[in-house]
C-alpha cells in the first residue's frame, strides 16, 4: 500500500530530512499567528512550507512534549504521509493540509484544549493529517459499482476511508515514522482506535446517522462522557474535511473548481465503463452554483450551527461565512438561471 518512492526512501538512513531541513520554511510571527485563524489562505505555500506549518502546529499544541516525540521522526514521518498522498484535484496534499489547518483553528478558537485531554487533541491531528491517504480520486460509490480491488477487500463497507486508516498505520509501523514509539501498547492500542473511528467519520455516506447522533447530546454534553466526547471528535472532523466554504471566498472558490474537475474525471470514467452517474458530478448537468447551494444549505450549515451550540464562538468566524457563501451561490444562480431564460428566447 505504501509507495515505492515512500518504500524506498526508508532504506536510506537519514530519510529525506535533511533535505527538508536544509530548504526549511521558517515560519514568521505574521504565519503562525494566521495559521490560528479559519481564513488561512494555503493557496500561498509550497509543500515544504506547509510541512514546516504542520511540524509547527505539534509543537505549538504541545504534544510534541508531552508525549515526547522525537521531531526528527516527526519529520520523517510528515514527509511520508506527503509522499503517500496523489496528485488528484481534490484529493491531495493541500487538502490535507487545509483539514489539519481548519482542526488546528478549531483547537485554538474553541479553547478545545481546556476540555479535552491531550490524547484526544493529538487524535484529532493525527487523524486529519491522515484522512485521505493514497486516495485515488473517485468515491466509495465508484469503488463498489466498479467493484474495485478496494471494494472488494472492505466489502462495499467505507472502502475508502478502510485504505485510508490501513495506509496511515502502515506509515507508523516504519520505525522511523512512528511518532507513537514512546507509547506503551495500552496508550497506542486507544490511539490507533481513536484514530481510526475519526477516519472512517469522514465517510459523507454516513453523515446523518453521526449528526444526529450529535444532535441528540448536544443539549446535555457530558464532557466526562466519553460516548459524548467521541461523538463530538467525529463531528469536528467531519467540519473540517468539508470546510471550504468557511474560508474567504477567494480561497474556497478554487477548491470548487478542484472538485468538479475531479468529479468530472469520475463521471467520464463512469460513462465510458457504463456505470451509473450522479448528476451532481455530470459536467453536462452541474454547476458552480447548482454544485453548492444545496451541499452549503442542507448540509454544512446545520452541522456548524448544531456545533455552535457548544460553541458559540464559531458563528462570527465560521458560520456567519458559511450563510454569506450561500447568499452569493444563489445570487449567481439567479443570473444564471436569467442568461438561460434569454437564451431560450434567441
Amino acid at each position: 500500500m505504501l509507495s515505492q518512492q515512500t518504500i524506498d526512501a526508508l532504506k536510506k538512513p537519514a530519510f529525506d530530512v535533511w533535505l527538508w531541513e536544509a530548504n526549511e520554511y521558517h515560519l514568521s510571527k505574521e504565519t503562525i499567528e494566521a495559521l490560528r485563524l479559519s481564513t488561512f489562505d494555503a493557496w500561498q505555500w509550497e509543500p515544504n512550507e506547509m510541512l514546516s506549518c504542520l511540524e509547527h502546529m505539534y509543537h505549538d499544541l504541545g504534544l510534541v512534549k508531552d508525549f515526547n516525540i522525537n521531531p526528527i521522526t516527526l519529520k520523517r514521518w510528515l514527509l511520508c504521509i506527503h509522499d503517500n498522498y496523489k496528485n488528484n484535484p481534490f484529493h491531495n496534499f493541500r487538502h490535507c493540509f487545509c483539514v489539519t489547518q481548519m482542526m488546528y483553528s478549531m483547537i485554538c478558537l474553541c479553547s478545545l484544549q481546556e476540555k479535552f485531554t491531550q490524547v484526544d487533541i493529538l487524535i484529532l491531528m493525527t487523524a486529519a493529517v491522515c484522512h485521505d491517504l493514497d486516495h485515488p480520486g473517485f468515491n466509495n460509490t465508484y469503488q463498489i459499482n466498479a467493484r474495485t480491488e478496494l471494494a472488494v477487500r472492505y466489502n462495499d463497507i467505507s472502502p475508502l476511508e478502510n485504505h485510508h486508516c490501513a495506509v496511515a498505520f502502515q506509515i507508523f509501523s516504519q520505525p522511523d515514522c512512528n511518532i507513537f514509539s514512546n507509547f506503551d501498547p495500552e496508550a497506542f492500542k486507544q490511539i490507533r482506535q481513536g484514530t481510526i473511528t475519526l477516519i472512517l467519520a469522514t465517510d459523507m455516506a454516513r453523515h446523518g446517522e453521526i449528526l444526529d447522533s450529535f444532535k441528540q447530546k448536544v443539549d446535555s454534553f457530558d464532557y466526562t462522557d466519553e460516548e459524548h466526547v467521541t461523538c463530538l471528535k467525529m463531528v469536528l472532523i467531519k467540519c473540517c474535511d468539508i470546510s471550504n466554504e468557511v474560508r474567504p471566498m477567494e480561497v474556497a472558490e478554487p477548491w470548487v473548481d478542484c472538485l468538479l474537475e475531479e468529479y468530472f474525471m469520475q463521471s467520464d470514467r463512469e460513462k465510458s465503463e457504463g456505470l451509473p452517474v450522479a448528476p451532481f458530478m455530470d459536467r453536462e448537468k452541474v454547476t458552480k452554483p447548482t454544485a453548492q447551494i444545496g451541499f452549503i444549505k442542507f448540509v454544512l450549515i446545520p452541522m456548524f450551527e448544531t456545533v455552535m451550540k457548544l460553541f458559540p464562538q464559531i458563528e462570527e468566524a465560521m458560520v456567519q461565512p458559511l450563510r454569506e457563501s450561500r447568499d452569493r451561490y444563489e445570487e449567481l444562480k439567479q443570473i444564471d438561471d436569467a442568461m438561460n431564460e434569454v437564451g431560450g428566447f434567441l
